[in-house]
């Protein structure tokens, strides 16, 4: 098959489109015949060299861990998806990519609704796992109001809608380029930066019941004094987290993840048009080192996805 590859560590440039061992479905799993993959931040530092994960990798290197396609192989047990089948996810976690390619296996899955592109169904997967397995770690309800700080990136904007369709009101932080992203989403947008604390007390008439970092840039202190306990933030970028009594969500490595993905229920709300992938912009699989480029040094607003002809 062919696919997106690196044989030594280093930057976008040593990305290339090559063949490769078409991997199969194991037990619980699917393969898929790729029509879309996303570029995720864990596919940058694997592909630098600058991920303590790197030492066990063997090259060369598929990165993408999200993909869309039409299954083509199902593994023994699986019972939820026939060949055919247009499903988006994830691929097991543990072998830390081999989705931009011909040719994926996915770990976990849903169906892909007819009104979701395929850029955005192959950029979905994970954003959504780790989006609804930090939500469901905050008391949310209707009504509530929770910060999500650093919300236009991929998992970000993900948040945000997620939790606006649990009926909580959202106060999103990001640059100040951002902000019009943000509202489009369904947030209250403020920015990064001293005085946050102030703003958001304005902005939540002085409330504010739950917190979830995404942005990692030291703002826990902040972000107790703001919720007022630590059973009300949930950091997923911050490895100070338990420092403060701070939750650090971190995903599972290896099968399934960690409760339940949400993958059909974002399906659900994207059908409903409550929900959507925001795509900063597609690229064609030969154009990775540009994908990964920009996905390093651009400002963020959703994510950047590869597209694979259908054969």
């Amino acid at each position: 098959m062919f696919a997106v590859q690196f044989h030594r560590f280093g930057p976008p440039e040593v990305l290339g489109v090559g063949e490769f061992p078409e991997p199969h479905a194991g037990p619980g799993q699917v393969r898929i015949r790729v029509r879309a993959s996303g570029v995720a931040p864990v596919d940058l530092a694997l592909r630098a060299g600058t991920s303590a994960a790197g030492a066990t990798l063997s090259l060369p290197h598929v990165p993408g861990v999200d993909a869309a396609g039409v299954v083509d192989e199902v593994g023994p047990g699986v019972t939820s998806a026939a060949i055919g089948d247009e499903v988006f996810g994830a691929v097991e976690l543990a072998r830390l990519g081999g989705a931009s390619a011909e040719f994926a296996v996915l770990a976990f899955w849903a169906p892909r609704p007819a009104t979701m592109p395929w850029a955005e169904a192959g950029a979905a997967g994970t954003s959504i796992e780790t989006a609804t397995r930090a939500l469901d770690h905050l008391p949310l309800s209707p009504g509530r109001t929770v910060l999500i700080h650093g919300a236009a990136g991929g998992v970000g904007s993900v948040a945000v809608q997620l939790a606006v369709a649990r009926g909580a009101r959202v106060i999103g932080t990001a640059r100040p380029e951002n902000q019009a992203f943000l509202v489009r989403l369904g947030a209250i947008a403020t920015t990064y930066g001293p005085g946050l604390a102030e703003r958001v007390r304005t902005l939540s008439d002085g409330r504010v019941d739950a917190a979830l970092d995404v942005a990692g840039s030291g703002s826990l202190p902040e972000l107790l004094s703001i919720t007022g306990s630590a059973d009300t933030v949930v950091t997923l970028a911050d490895f100070t987290g338990p420092r403060h009594n701070v939750l650090l969500s971190v995903g599972e490595l290896g099968g399934q993840p960690h409760g339940r993905h949400g993958l059909a229920d974002a399906a659900a709300l994207h059908r409903e048009g409550r929900f959507r992938i925001p795509l900063q912009q597609v690229f064609a699989l030969d154009q990775a080192a540009q994908a990964h480029t920009l996905a390093a040094h651009g400002p963020r607003q959703g994510k950047i996805a590869l597209s694979v002809p259908p054969e």
